[in-house]
């Protein structure tokens, strides 16, 4: 029985409107019953490529229009001060951080806040253990598929575990780094960037 999510309804449609676009070039092209079978096996095998595609993410993340993406597109956290190179992946459960930097999912992968975390001690990965190296006007650089944008320092604070707010979304794109603060289970260490304008 099919319930009638907005996910379910959003991959009828989809799946009504491919069929509809084949029909009518099929008509338009008046193409033999043979080649009509094989471009249909073709394009159901699609259309189960992209159903599972879609069925892979959440409704909360189709609906917010953050729907992040697999690890191997290059995404990547460069920190030249600290010699960090590492690759991102999406959530900040244990079984993510103890092999990537965790990406906060309710924040932005290209625009706008994006918010990152990862150990920096006790665990096999730990790649924020020198973020408390940096300083204001340090460099950081984000990879994504969709480019690569450099980002500047500008705030370094120590905050409670439960403050949330820096990362709320903002005005200018910047990126959150969070990770804990040794010995102080109560409180984290939070490191912000700008984004650099391109000269």
């Amino acid at each position: 029985m099919i319930s009638y999510t907005k996910t379910n309804v959003s991959l009828i449609s989809l799946v009504i409107t491919m069929a509809i676009c084949l029909s009518t070039s099929f008509v338009s092209l008046g193409t033999s019953s043979k080649q009509v079978a094989k471009t249909i096996t073709i394009d159901c095998t699609n259309v189960k490529n992209v159903i599972a595609a879609v069925k892979k993410y959440s409704e909360s993340e189709i609906e917010s229009g953050k729907i992040s993406y697999e690890i191997n597109d290059g995404w990547q956290l460069e920190i030249p001060k600290i010699n960090l190179k590492a690759p991102i992946a999406e959530g900040t459960e244990k079984e993510v951080m103890d092999n990537y930097i965790g990406h906060f999912t309710n924040t932005g992968v290209w625009d706008g806040n994006i918010g990152l975390a990862a150990h920096n001690r006790g665990y096999n990965v730990n790649y924020f253990k020198n973020l408390k190296e940096l300083n204001y006007g340090d460099i950081i650089i984000y990879n994504t598929k969709y480019g690569t944008r450099k980002y500047e320092v500008c705030e370094i604070k120590i905050i409670k575990d439960t403050d949330w707010t820096h990362l709320e979304d903002k005005n200018e794109n910047t990126i959150t780094l969070i990770t804990c603060l040794e010995d102080e289970p109560e409180y984290r260490r939070c490191i912000q960037g700008i984004e650099m304008e391109e000269i």
